[in-house]
């Protein structure tokens, strides 16, 4: 990649079990995953997930954040309630994600219609939580 623009590179997730994560996140959400063998062989420290060919979800233990001083105060960031995190699918990916999710009982909320995000007016939302609680909402544009 050469546009060196401002783009969403990674979020981090505190996670309970990555491992376990990391396969809700490919088996539910579709996402693919990266590092699970080198992070259950203990030579990563957390395994990801790919949300795209730019922007990852880092599946962090919450063991690590014993490790998070690079601030004063990131100690405590560890669970530290972020709202939701957005997606946003073409519209087949977004149907097919919600499938997905209720094949494995994961509750999903009503759509919501005519959001307005980063794009514009979304035409159809709704909300999940992946197994740790982080929420994340999915939409369309078209």
């Amino acid at each position: 990649m050469t546009d060196n623009s401002a783009r969403l590179d990674h979020v981090v997730l505190w996670v309970r079990d990555p491992v376990a994560s990391a396969d809700f996140y490919e088996k539910a959400v579709g996402l693919e995953p990266l590092k699970v063998t080198e992070f259950a062989a203990g030579q990563a420290s957390f395994p990801s997930v790919r949300l795209n060919e730019e922007t990852i979800f880092d599946l962090a233990p919450l063991s690590l954040a014993e490790g998070m001083n690079m601030l004063p105060g990131a100690v405590e960031s560890a669970g530290h309630p972020v709202n939701h995190v957005c997606l946003s699918l073409p519209v087949g990916e977004f149907d097919a994600l919600r499938t997905r999710l209720q094949e494995r009982g994961v509750p999903v909320s009503d759509f919501s219609y005519d959001a307005y995000g980063a794009r514009g007016t979304a035409r159809r939302s709704f909300y999940f939580r992946d197994p740790d609680g982080n929420v994340f909402e999915a939409r369309h544009y078209e």
